[in-house]
């Protein structure tokens, strides 16, 4: 039911010269790379079956593009494996032809990670979709890296247990994606990231070797964890096949309330009391301002939640395993946040058909602002005093000459800044205002220039706005050891 509670330069250095700026530039291809050939698909024909191996344009048009429109690729060539075996021998044998790979999962990333930047050969793991095997006991899930998150969740709900991840993107996105970019999503205030609940992987390195860390367990204080090392390395040091991931109990008692505040001193303050007064039932806390909502009604079939407009819109989401428990822990909040007149109005449903209407306003931004035209869309981590006030900068700075909207995931410190334009393609004196002055800015407070998006090709020549020259140099001490000729996922993540 739905009840009514009341009423400049850096980008230079990234990028080479095209005409007028009209689409995303590129860094120029390295010439150490081989050109695919014949006996390339030749070979690749022998390991694969023969759907297995795309080299008709029109079948591989939609792997070189992200969905967004923003990053594009000229591959000729999409591999798709069905076993880590395959994988292996892909892999070993473009090692040593020194041909640049770029492996692929639902292609829902947000800075180019899962494109080719020039004729990398795609690497697509959509074949290998399986679930291994669920221990009812431990809820640990084991299954391939191209497995669909949804469908991992259709899995394991009827066994009542749930994934610890939830993307607006879950329909799409593959697990292997997921943990190749660590994926933070709209639960990560609840279950944690990644780091902490995939418990095993099985990679393959560049030269075709198989690290088999697929482990179950819980504990396990055996030397270094090396799984940890391709969670979040998007690709560059090994292809991740199988995941085994913890997964928590599915939660029978979910409540989802939508809130409209006046300031955004008073959305922090609210966080503040969700946090000690939910405590172990809080499992999301999302804002949107009303620029987000304003989008979105114009693109979306949905109805504006509440008559009186206001600058800002929270959605927190609880979720446990006694009704009566969790409603008058939440009885109480409201209460609270009621009668010290922090909320101007707000809704609570607690039925599936409203609760999915409410999270669709929020899950579908990223979508609608895609239909206004180009969208420059930055992931940033900040402390929460200066979380919105990016947005303020930024909505002045622009004059009215594009569109700014801040949501996220406030109860992580995760802002989405996003700026569109109805000019397309993407302009270089849009890039120009706001990079590298949004870098600038969160280094400066100490944030993360990526907080869960990662760096793909976007990013890399702003790595040092959030790691130490010595962190990075430390990194590429790892990719040369790893993957020394550098044909996995090149020009991405680290600088040159």
């Amino acid at each position: 039911m739905l009840t009514n509670i009341i009423k400049n330069n850096n980008l230079k250095k990234c990028f080479r010269q095209v005409k007028n700026y009209s689409t995303i530039i590129k860094p120029e291809r390295d010439s150490k790379y081989a050109t695919i050939n014949n006996q390339d698909i030749n070979y690749f024909q022998n390991i694969l079956d023969k759907h297995s191996v795309l080299t008709d344009p029109s079948d591989v048009e939609g792997f070189n593009q992200d969905w967004m429109k923003k990053y594009k690729g000229t591959s000729s060539l999409v591999l798709k494996p069905k076993t880590t075996e395959q994988v292996s021998e892909i892999l070993k044998y473009c090692n040593n032809r020194k041909i640049a790979v770029v492996p692929q999962g639902g292609n829902t990333g947000l800075v180019g990670g899962s494109v080719p930047v020039h004729d990398e050969i795609i690497l697509s793991l959509a074949n290998m979709n399986k679930i291994e095997g669920f221990d009812p006991i431990t809820g640990v899930v084991t299954c391939q890296s191209g497995t669909v998150l949804e469908n991992i969740e259709s899995y394991l709900s009827p066994l009542g247990y749930t994934v610890p991840i939830d993307l607006g993107a879950k329909g799409s996105c593959q697990i292997g994606g997921n943990v190749s970019t660590n994926a933070g999503g709209i639960r990560l205030l609840r279950y944690g990231g990644l780091h902490g609940n995939i418990l095993g992987i099985e990679a393959v390195l560049a030269d075709g070797s198989i690290i088999d860390c697929l482990s179950t367990l819980r504990k396990d204080n055996t030397g270094y964890d090396l799984k940890q090392l391709f969670i979040g390395s998007e690709g560059t040091l090994g292809v991740i096949t199988k995941v085994s991931m913890i997964t928590p109990p599915k939660p029978t008692s979910v409540n989802v309330g939508l809130f409209t505040c006046d300031s955004f001193d008073k959305v922090k303050t609210i966080l503040t009391r969700a946090k000690s007064q939910l405590g172990d039932i809080l499992s999301a806390f999302e804002f949107m301002d009303r620029p987000c909502i304003d989008v979105v009604l114009a693109h979306q079939q949905v109805q504006d939640p509440f008559d009186n407009k206001q600058p800002f819109y929270i959605l927190i989401e609880t979720s446990g395993f006694n009704e009566t428990h969790d409603s008058e822990k939440l009885n109480d909040f409201l209460e609270s946040i009621m009668n010290d007149d922090l909320i101007v109005d707000g809704s609570l449903a607690t039925d599936t058909k409203n609760i999915s209407a409410f999270w669709k306003l929020r899950e579908s931004i990223t979508e609608s602002l895609g239909k206004e035209g180009a969208v420059y869309k930055y992931d940033l981590s900040l402390p929460m005093d200066q979380f919105y006030s990016i947005v303020e900068i930024m909505r002045n700075k622009f004059e009215g000459k594009a569109n700014v909207v801040g949501f996220g995931h406030v109860g992580d410190g995760n802002l989405h800044l996003n700026i569109s334009t109805p000019k397309k393609p993407y302009q270089k004196e849009i890039f120009d205002m706001i990079e590298p002055f949004v870098y600038e800015y969160t280094s400066s407070h100490r944030g993360s220039i990526s907080a869960e998006h990662g760096i793909g090709s976007m990013k890399p020549n702003h790595l040092h706005y959030s790691k130490s020259s010595n962190s990075i140099h430390l990194m590429k001490s790892i990719k040369n050891t790893m993957d020394p000729n550098n044909i996995l996922n090149p020009y991405k993540v680290l600088p040159n």
